[in-house]
């Protein structure tokens, strides 16, 4: 009887993720507003961290360029910017803030693209009003000393540039103990064919996409319907694996979603075969696109050595995606403890009623 409880209590438990209202809060341990080195024109070799930028001009970020001497330009143009960082960071969930860019940026990190905000010519889309908020991960940083951070922008016409918002690099005031950080870049591809969840598939002409973001963010303006998302992780199954009950947390999705792992469907929220073309929003964090997914996993589905996990999006109105972490894979007992915090009594006690033994 209990273990039908326990069952049952599970999926109750997924309900109740989205009455939380996202209250993660986020500290900046390093301030990247103020000068920054800018130059006009386009190449590739501007990206290298190596590069030697001395002969660059001085532009004040976030600024429109025009208000920085610039005024009439419309083409490419290049930032970069250098930072230290210090070691007693590289535990923090850090994520790098770039405000909002006119009209398209291609953003490198120690030389390494990180993300990307629009589409550049000859498929040209603005991203003039999105949020650039990238997750980083430990291995794109100098934990210990330099690190240079290049962005490759593009103006159509009127404004451009880095030109609002609070620029820096940012770490989680409530980090989640994931025994797998899945944030980062994964593959993608528009359309849809069931068997992109197969283990071995040719990704070629997959694209790079950061998640979480949304894809109109990046390359994908516009975009309603089907789309897939693929990443490859390696797991080494320790005690802690074999030991506990496992969650995987997508974070938010817009709209409806279905997660498979090593070709396996493990959870889903919203019903893909009743694609609802125009959505409520009134519905907030009620309708599919507020809630927080979390699914639970078997030790069993996880593999010793590297594993795929296939997330296939379903967008029905403006933005699209996997638009807000957190994602990884965690205990149930710490996905419990992240998602209670913001409910009543009640709930919560119900919540600790499914770990008694």
């Amino acid at each position: 009887m209990r273990t039908r409880i326990k069952i049952f209590g599970f999926a109750l438990l997924i309900i109740l993720t989205s009455e939380i209202i996202a209250d993660q809060k986020y500290s900046r341990i390093e301030n990247l507003n103020g000068l920054w080195r800018f130059k006009l024109g386009d190449n590739k070799r501007w990206a290298n961290p190596n590069y030697n930028d001395n002969d660059w001009d001085p532009i004040k970020v976030p600024s429109r360029w025009e208000d920085e001497g610039y005024n009439g330009y419309d083409g490419y143009a290049w930032y970069r910017k250098e930072f230290d960082f210090s070691s007693q960071l590289k535990n923090k969930k850090l994520y790098l803030s770039l405000g909002v860019i006119d009209d398209v940026a291609e953003i490198y990190l120690n030389g390494k693209l990180i993300g990307t905000s629009g589409t550049f010519p000859p498929n040209f889309n603005t991203a003039y009003n999105l949020k650039i908020w990238i997750p980083l991960q430990s291995n794109s940083l100098n934990l210990n000393g330099n690190n240079i951070i290049a962005i490759r922008v593009f103006d159509e016409r009127l404004d451009g540039g880095i030109y609002n918002g609070d620029i820096g690099i940012f770490a989680s005031d409530l980090p989640l103990n994931f025994i797998i950080n899945l944030e980062g870049s994964w593959k993608f591809k528009i359309g849809d064919n069931l068997k992109w969840m197969k283990t071995n598939i040719d990704e070629n002409d997959w694209k790079s996409i950061i998640v979480p973001s949304t894809w109109d963010q990046q390359g994908y303006s516009n975009y309603d319907g089907f789309a897939w998302y693929r990443i490859y992780f390696d797991v080494n199954l320790t005690k802690e694996i074999y030991n506990n009950d496992l969650v995987l947390l997508l974070g938010k999705i817009d709209d409806i979603d279905e997660a498979y792992l090593n070709e396996k469907k493990i959870g889903n929220t919203g019903d893909l075969l009743a694609m609802p073309l125009v959505r409520n929003f009134s519905e907030g964090n009620n309708s599919e696109y507020g809630q927080l997914r979390g699914y639970k996993i078997s030790k069993s589905d996880l593999k010793n050595g590297k594993n795929i996990l296939a997330v296939r999006v379903y967008d029905g109105f403006q933005f699209g995606g996997i638009y807000e972490g957190p994602i990884g894979i965690l205990t149930l007992k710490d996905y419990v403890k992240y998602i209670s915090r913001n409910l009543d009594t009640k709930k919560k006690n119900f919540i600790e009623m499914l770990f008694e033994e």
